[in-house]
């Protein structure tokens, strides 16, 4: 039987998908509050202490994915240290400012920049921010199945 603070929960776990595609809703984050919320409401009893910190690394390695996946793809991408770590700070203060747009034109723009300004390359310029852009949207498909790969889960554990 699921109480009443369960329930809520599992709301939060609903959210974190819907969230994983809407701006401004941190669905990993949601998904990680949910888990946690889940657990107190059956008094630590359920689902495991091992189950529970798995899937607290899962929502938490997912929201790390989410903030920082396209600067982490520019990197694969050939792009500097430098310019990873400014379109990481571009891109959550864009995020937080301007929404999911401003996220990815921080990310775009300012991997550019500091790349062309680096070596003077446009060619590997946009190579580095087309890896970061690409980034971007994957990161959106990984949040999408890991926030209901963790819904799924914890329906399991709440109704198995």
């Amino acid at each position: 039987m699921v109480e009443p603070l369960g329930w809520i929960a599992l709301g939060l776990l609903v959210l974190a998908v819907v969230g994983a595609v809407a701006p401004l809703i941190p669905g990993a984050l949601l998904s990680f509050a949910g888990i946690l919320l889940y657990w107190y409401s059956t008094g630590y009893a359920s689902p495991s202490t091992y189950v529970v910190v798995v899937l607290s690394l899962v929502a938490l390695g997912t929201a790390a994915v989410d903030y920082f996946g396209g600067a982490l793809a520019a990197k694969a991408g050939g792009a500097s240290t430098l310019s990873t770590l400014v379109a990481s700070v571009v891109g959550i203060v864009l995020l937080f400012l301007t929404g999911p747009v401003g996220l990815i034109l921080g990310v775009t723009v300012s991997v550019f920049v500091v790349e062309y300004w680096r070596n003077r390359d446009a060619r590997q310029s946009a190579r580095a921010t087309l890896y970061a852009a690409i980034g971007i949207l994957a990161s959106t498909v990984v949040q999408v199945l890991t926030t209901l790969s963790l819904l799924v889960a914890m329906l399991f554990v709440a109704f198995a």
